[in-house]
């Protein structure tokens, strides 16, 4: 197992790519102070310019963070975000990545999950999101069934299939580390999932959560902690809460067991994952506060009726 400062070494030079000329900002909350000091000091030892900057965590994932944090993350030519909640899905990301600032999040990371899921070959993890990304980006209708019962359907439409490699190099790329997915906010989406993986807030679950999904928007969830959190978020949003906002198809052959972290987990290679609430960081139209992934395992998917190969750990 690697050391911190060895994992915040693949983050730095490998995902990141970070050379001599870059501005380097490192966005860090008390509860994650030593992940994000140990990327500060991988960062100092390629660049002399090079910021930490450290804030209370944020009430819930998706929440913005300090003004002055956003506008540091908007002039870097490269950011790093170990944070308690997580900061993909907010504006002062996507208005980063838009600036052309590329940049990683690490949501909810932990010193066990920064050293295991960057303990990884991250060229090999690449391969395999284009492969999967080669078979469904042209489909219509991809359909996810289990023997727990999830049967759904959704319709990317015209929104775009993206992945997340871990190879952030170029201006305005984007990456979740540990990464190793490909993904896509469907237009519309109908039937059933059955979360029997990890879904915050309950991490790594010994029971299985029901979702009824119709014409894009979540109807019913099974789980009272699961249903509080959107409700919740409804009270700021309104139906915007309870969007289906995201099909992700885990790539990461390097995590071979679900430990509980939604953060590792989604990327599981041969899982998939759905996730309720904001989508607008991902290439959707909703805004809203809360963005829940739910990891299912053992499924099959489809790309119009024809079975998609998966990745196997």
């Amino acid at each position: 197992m690697p050391t911190l400062r060895e994992a915040a070494d693949t983050a730095v030079v490998q995902c990141l790519g970070i050379t001599a000329d870059d501005t380097v900002v490192v966005v860090t909350d008390d509860e994650r102070r030593p992940i994000g000091h140990a990327l500060y000091e991988a960062a100092r030892d390629v660049t002399d310019d090079v910021t930490v900057l450290q804030y209370p965590p944020g009430e819930q994932h998706g929440a913005e963070p300090p003004a002055p944090v956003a506008a540091a993350m908007r002039e870097a030519d490269a950011f790093l975000a170990p944070t308690t909640k997580s900061l993909s899905h907010t504006r002062a990301r996507s208005r980063a990545s838009d600036a052309g600032v590329r940049g990683a999040t690490l949501p909810g990371i932990t010193e066990d999950v920064f050293t295991t899921g960057l303990d990884a070959d991250y060229a090999t993890i690449r391969r395999h999101c284009a492969d999967v990304l080669a078979q469904v980006r042209d489909a219509e209708e991809i359909r996810v069934t289990t023997d727990a019962g999830t049967d759904i359907t959704v319709e990317p439409g015209a929104r775009e299939w993206r992945q997340d490699t871990g190879m952030v190099h170029e201006a305005g790329d984007f990456s979740n580390l540990p990464a190793g997915e490909v993904f896509v906010s469907p237009e519309t989406a109908d039937g059933t999932y059955v979360v029997d993986g990890t879904m915050m807030p309950h991490g790594r679950l010994d029971t299985e959560l029901r979702f009824e999904v119709k014409d894009g928007t979540v109807t019913d969830i099974s789980d009272d902690d699961v249903r509080e959190q959107v409700e919740a978020a409804a009270e700021d949003v309104g139906d915007a809460a309870y969007n289906l906002a995201e099909l992700g198809i885990g790539t990461n052959v390097a995590v071979t067991a679900l430990v509980g972290s939604v953060l590792l987990d989604e990327k599981a290679a041969g899982t998939v994952h759905i996730a309720i609430g904001d989508d607008a960081g991902i290439g959707g139209d909703t805004d809203a506060p809360i963005h829940l992934d739910g990891i299912i395992r053992d499924p099959t998917v489809y790309a119009d009726g024809d079975e998609v190969h998966l990745p196997e750990p």
